[in-house]
């Protein structure tokens, strides 16, 4: 569920513009996301131009010769609200976003890098044939073999990696239409990627080594906003060591009760368990105060979900507890994103809305 921080960054986001921002006479009419626009594969890897916005959002755990590191892919589009008549080719219907992230604990905290261009002219791009997601020289690229590429650096490190599935794709929700508040249309097609086998190489420092690791894709599109009641939201994404899946999510108001809730729980024997809004529970065992902003994020967590079995617990531990990342200047807002640990499984959680509210 990736989604909650996708949403509002792009919503955030529109390049400094607002629909109420256009030119007298200007229109954008965005695709609704639909219970009936259920999610079809291989083709919904592509770009969806319609809707307001979307992201392909990679994010894993590497083996190195100094330890376990994680690290964050992240590629969005946004439908930017211009008149969808206007015929000029410099028109600006699409924006195109990049955040790479690196958690190592020997450095103590996220090295980041992050980029924004319009679409189009060479800058950047997202194909409607295929997942293929450039700006500049970075690049997410799905082969026709159904392995993933990626090309992407930042000043203090890069990536070169393959990113091999070894299960099918996980459809969220009800066949990918991914309730997210209360009203029918707070929704997102929805799907993830879990068990993503690793290969490739890492260089930091001058130095090159090779890597392997498993990973996690979510894909999400959507172009509603949230509750307005909602200040931020929690969400997680586990990769089991028995194989199996698990994702939740949660979205709280100004005093920290979920407005929704939700996620899924796929079994290492492939049986899927969705989650409704009262089968997932959040509850903070240790904060974090981050020494930049003053947030406190709730880095070590407990959460409760309820299967056909009854009720199953995971204990969330960071990597190290500095993972926090600033987007502000591509849009976004500061937020606790991370690799963490549990009993038997590793993955990210996301944690937003713990200083400032985000605006949507």
């Amino acid at each position: 569920m990736t989604w909650p921080r996708r949403l509002a960054l792009w919503m955030l986001l529109g390049v400094g513009l607002t629909a109420g921002s256009c030119p007298a006479g200007d229109r954008v009419a965005y695709t609704p996301v639909s219970p009936v626009s259920t999610v079809v594969l291989p083709r919904d890897h592509a770009a969806h131009p319609g809707y307001k916005t979307e992201w392909w959002y990679v994010t894993g755990w590497l083996q190195t010769r100094g330890g376990p590191v994680g690290f964050q892919v992240t590629f969005f589009r946004s439908r930017l609200p211009f008149d969808d008549g206007n015929p000029s080719r410099f028109a600006p219907r699409q924006a195109i976003i990049g955040h790479v992230a690196l958690s190592d604990p020997a450095t103590g905290h996220l090295l980041d890098a992050q980029r924004l261009a319009r679409e189009g002219f060479g800058l950047a791009g997202a194909s409607t044939e295929a997942a293929d997601l450039t700006l500049g020289d970075w690049r997410l690229h799905r082969e026709a073999d159904g392995r993933f590429t990626t090309q992407v650096h930042g000043e203090a490190f890069a990536l070169d990696l393959t990113l091999t599935p070894t299960q099918p794709a996980l459809l969220q929700g009800d066949a990918g239409y991914s309730r997210k508040g209360p009203a029918p249309g707070q929704a997102s097609a929805y799907f993830s990627q879990p068990h993503l086998a690793v290969s490739g190489s890492l260089s930091r420092g001058g130095h090159k080594e090779t890597v392997r690791g498993e990973a996690w894709l979510d894909r999400e599109w959507s172009s509603s906003l949230l509750d307005p009641r909602s200040v931020g939201w929690d969400w997680a994404g586990l990769n089991m060591d028995d194989g199996s899946a698990l994702t939740v999510f949660r979205v709280r108001d100004a005093q920290g009760h979920a407005v929704w809730a939700g996620g899924s729980l796929r079994a290492a024997d492939g049986k899927v368990t969705v989650f409704g809004p009262a089968d997932v529970v959040f509850a903070p065992r240790r904060r974090w105060r981050s020494p930049r902003t003053a947030a406190e994020y709730p880095v070590e967590t407990d959460i409760t979900v309820t299967l056909p079995s009854g009720p199953c617990r995971f204990t969330l531990r960071p990597l190290f507890d500095d993972q926090e990342l600033d987007t502000r200047r591509t849009g976004g807002p500061v937020y606790w994103e991370g690799a963490v640990q549990t009993e038997g499984g590793r993955g990210y959680l996301e944690l937003v809305g713990y200083g400032d509210k985000v605006s949507l």
